[in-house]
């Protein structure tokens, strides 16, 4: 195999082995948006279910066009 050769292919795997470590990168701190993403959500969920147990019942009335 000549040196020419082997350079390049050394290049290509040191290029490959760098994309690597930058998706590792980027899954990594997407991992950590979508979990603080889940508990903001999980927050609000509460937050609803808190204020929807503090209205009145709907009642059986007619719409006001009845």
């Amino acid at each position: 195999m000549s040196n020419d050769r082997l350079d390049r292919l050394e290049i290509h795997v040191a290029e490959q082995q760098q994309m690597l470590d930058d998706l590792s990168e980027v899954l990594t701190r997407q991992t950590k948006e979508i979990e603080a993403l889940k508990a903001r959500l999980s927050a609000s969920d509460n937050r609803i279910a808190e204020l929807e147990a503090g209205l009145p019942a709907p009642g059986n009335e007619k719409p006001p066009h009845y």
